[in-house]
């Protein structure tokens, strides 16, 4: 009984703990312009996308809803009222992708190798796609923060844990996580 008394403690203990908001120490890393940024599209209610999806047509996706614009535009906050260069913005092809880059950042460019391999139709891309995403963070110069904006599956894949939506998670080149940043 003491045993597993000790173990709720200390769950507990790690919940309260846990940093879900950024503080000067994560804000000075950030600063530092080294860093692989991952970002998970802001909030788009509902799992994966219709059969019918067309990446050329936001209208056969899911989108980011109100709340989802919303907290794009927290994260362009967080980045422009802490003076953290996000020079190099990449996003997925997906419309919430897009729109959350768009929100936060105003400019980005899109990099298929983000993209979305949950629906059945493009799970044949994923080692490729991680493949291909691997070699880009490999070969970046490391002179300015890499703000990737993507997907569940995709951060999952790459660093190995989940996120929520308009999550930041910030890591180095061998994929170390250095913290994470809730945007609610």
């Amino acid at each position: 009984m003491k045993k597993h008394f000790k173990i709720i403690i200390l769950i507990i203990l790690f919940l309260f703990n846990h940093k879900s908001y950024a503080d000067e120490n994560i804000v000075e890393i950030l600063k530092k312009n080294d860093n692989i940024i991952f970002i998970r599209h802001s909030l788009a209610p509902g799992s994966g996308d219709p059969e019918n999806i067309n990446l050329k047509d936001c209208k056969t996706q899911r989108n980011l809803n109100g709340e989802g614009i919303k907290q794009s535009k927290k994260i362009g906050n967080f980045f422009k009222k802490n003076n953290i260069k996000a020079d190099h913005v990449f996003s997925s092809e997906w419309c919430r992708c897009k729109d959350t880059a768009f929100h936060a950042f105003n400019s980005y460019k899109t990099f298929d190798a983000l993209n979305s391999f949950y629906s059945e139709k493009f799970n044949k891309n994923k080692n490729k796609q991680i493949k291909r995403l691997k070699k880009f963070i490999n070969n970046w110069d490391n002179n300015s923060n890499l703000v990737l904006v993507t997907h569940y599956v995709v951060i999952l894949e790459i660093l190995g844990i989940g996120s929520g939506s308009g999550e930041i998670i910030i890591s180095n080149k061998k994929y170390e996580i250095i913290d994470r940043i809730e945007i609610n």
